[in-house]
């Protein structure tokens, strides 16, 4: 189950997020920007010092996925740069194709929006409408 969701412009400004399920505590705006200003510094830092052998055709995905004892935060970053995080349950061990998803619905939704400004917070509803049906279909 999903229980929230966050996305993250390639600089690490949160520019969406919203919690599904009552099951998570509503993080105020200023923790909200914390998490994503904190993941952003981890999920690049970590791309960094992979001990993985670099070569030019293949680029370090960074953190994939964190596990707890009580829950998990998926990660999804886009070609872009843009990250998609989730927190689920720890039943759901793979999470791309939904956030890949959801990736398509920001495209479809908000990129494709005339009145949307690149790196702004997304106000869409009918992209909230389609991403709550993606987090009940899944």
């Amino acid at each position: 189950m999903i229980h929230a969701l966050f996305i993250i412009n390639r600089s690490g400004g949160l520019i969406y997020n919203k919690n599904f399920t009552q099951h998570v505590a509503q993080l105020s705006s200023n923790e909200a920007l914390i998490f994503a200003g904190t993941f952003h510094g981890i999920h690049t830092l970590a791309s960094r010092i992979s001990p993985a052998p670099k070569r030019d055709s293949v680029k370090d995905l960074g953190i994939q996925s964190i596990d707890t004892k009580n829950f998990r935060i998926h990660c999804y970053q886009t070609p872009t740069g843009i990250k998609f995080i989730a927190v689920t349950d720890l039943l759901q061990t793979k999470l791309s194709s939904a956030l890949n998803k959801a990736y398509i619905l920001y495209c479809d939704y908000a990129l494709k929006n005339p009145f949307y400004n690149l790196e702004m917070p997304i106000r869409s509803e009918m992209f909230d409408s389609k991403l709550q049906q993606l987090v009940q279909a899944h």
